[in-house]
């Protein structure tokens, strides 16, 4: 079982990373820089513009360690990675079903199931933990129309069908999410999903987890030997981590969605910490970014029961656990794709 290893995010816009024998050096100025050993560290997550030296980025293809660029915002923009690795076999066999729309429709329609159960259990434990300061009315019509979607979603014929039910099921998830901020309303107000660039503090939250989530799953689906830029749900694009993006969905409203919500209303985090740039988007600060990643870190701690291993891993192995069953069905040890269920 893979270990959660050391990641190192790179929240300073000013910092630099260079390279100096086995370690890795964090300049900041001409008289600053901290040093940390790169045997120490799985993954460099970073959110700084100045970069990377060539000299580091080599060292990390070299040693597998991820190496992982966002804008502050929290937006992807790429990934540096070494040598092709892992079974050439499963790739081809990988880019031979992401070819064939009747073979790709099974799995993309388990990552849409997965999801929408997902968000749907969002909701319920909404109604069920805090009925008293909740529109129960409003959630349970909600979590009902998800009940229906997933019906609909295994008798889909096409990706085009699976992309439109799970675009009414986003909708309406997103239309009562402002219903599961309990505190902070003021700071936090959601009125729909906006992104390129988040135009509201919640929105900023969730795109800067959604990164995050986007480079850990990434990162899982090349440690098994398979190629994240190809998807089965999510069309090829250019620099787009399709397979990633399939793969995160049914991961997004437990990761992404639960620790947003949980930051808010626990008061971790508030308003103060976003400001709204001239473009009109809104940018976290450093301080609550650092906030918002501990919390990350030490949410991927907690222990769960895997619902088909049917064993205790730390929730921050379920990419890992995911990626690693995809590569099982597509080898044809597994029928199909079990995705995750929150339970």
């Amino acid at each position: 079982m893979k270990r959660l290893g050391n990641v190192l995010y790179i929240t300073t816009p000013e910092a630099f990373l260079a390279l100096d024998g086995e370690n890795v050096v964090i300049k900041k100025d001409e008289n600053t820089s901290t040093r940390l050993p790169l045997h120490n560290l799985d993954h460099i997550v970073c959110f700084a513009w100045q970069g990377v030296s060539p000299a580091l980025m080599g060292a990390c293809a070299e040693r597998n360690i991820g190496l992982c660029f966002l804008t502050p915002y929290g937006r992807f923009q790429a990934r540096v990675t070494g040598k092709i690795k892992g079974n050439v076999l499963l790739r081809k066999k990988q880019y031979e079903v992401s070819e064939n729309q009747k073979d790709s429709i099974p799995i993309a329609a388990s990552f849409l199931i997965g999801k929408i159960f997902n968000c749907r259990k969002v909701l319920d434990r909404a109604i069920r933990d805090h009925s008293m300061l909740v529109d129960v009315e409003a959630l349970t019509g909600a979590s009902n129309f998800m009940k229906e979607t997933l019906r609909a979603l295994q008798l889909c014929t096409s990706i085009g069908d699976l992309m439109g039910f799970e675009g009414s099921a986003a909708k309406i998830y997103f239309n009562v999410f402002d219903q599961l901020i309990l505190q902070q309303q003021a700071d936090f107000p959601f009125n729909e999903r906006s992104r390129r660039p988040p135009l509201d503090n919640m929105n900023s939250l969730l795109s800067f987890l959604y990164a995050l989530l986007t480079s850990e799953v990434a990162s899982a689906l090349e440690a098994v030997g398979l190629d994240p830029y190809v998807g089965f749900l999510h069309q090829d694009r250019p620099g787009r981590p399709s397979l990633a993006l399939d793969l995160m969905e049914e991961l997004r409203p437990i990761f992404s969605d639960r620790l947003a919500l949980s930051l808010v209303n626990r008061k971790q985090i508030t308003g103060k910490g976003f400001t709204q740039k001239e473009s009109g988007g809104i940018l976290m600060d450093d301080e609550t970014r650092k906030v918002v990643l501990a919390a990350w870190q030490e949410r991927k701690k907690e222990e769960i029961m895997h619902p088909y291993l049917k064993e205790r891993i730390p929730f921050g192995l379920i990419p890992h656990v995911q990626a690693m069953l995809l590569a099982r069905h597509l080898r044809g040890d597994l029928d199909a794709y079990p995705p995750f269920f929150w339970s």
